[in-house]
């Protein structure tokens, strides 16, 4: 499923997220989300997140069960 839909994005979902600090390496990260930070329904890199382990980033993939 899509990272750039808000909509899509729920707490306590498994995602893939990039780190701002891993954006020029494409490492992604994952976890469960804890808070949505974007506000906007949609971005075009992604809806940025809050983990349940405090990291943040930005939506790449969302794990489906």
């Amino acid at each position: 499923m899509n990272g750039q839909q808000r909509s899509n994005i729920k707490p306590g979902l498994e995602v893939d997220i990039v780190l701002k600090k891993d954006q020029r390496t494409d490492k992604l990260t994952r976890g469960i989300v804890k808070d949505i930070l974007t506000n906007s329904p949609n971005h075009p890199h992604g809806i940025k997140v809050r983990l349940a382990d405090g990291q943040v980033g930005r939506v790449k993939n969302i794990i489906e069960k």
